[in-house]
């Protein structure tokens, strides 16, 4: 399935499958220009999610990390290079 890579793609994605209280969404993928796994482009490789998520209570970090990086399957397939995950 062909997704497009953006942060207001990933925020509904999360949104959807998570139900988040809190979502932040950044697309940092300019910061890396020149990194491995970047492109020209400057957006679509590097992300930061900042999320806040009642579906996390009780879970290891290992376990919320999973369930939001199962959430963004899609676009990890399409070439996401990078997610960082801060759990709120």
């Amino acid at each position: 399935m062909s997704v497009s890579i953006t942060a207001p793609a990933m925020d509904a994605a999360l949104r959807l499958r998570l139900q988040p209280s809190a979502l932040e969404v950044i697309d940092e993928s300019y910061q890396h220009a020149g990194h491995v796994g970047a492109d020209d482009s400057g957006v679509g490789t590097h992300f930061r999610i900042r999320i806040a998520c009642p579906a996390f209570d009780g879970k290891s970090r290992v376990a919320r990390h999973r369930l939001v990086y199962d959430a963004l399957q899609d676009f990890i397939d399409q070439g996401v290079h990078a997610i960082a995950i801060e759990v709120l």
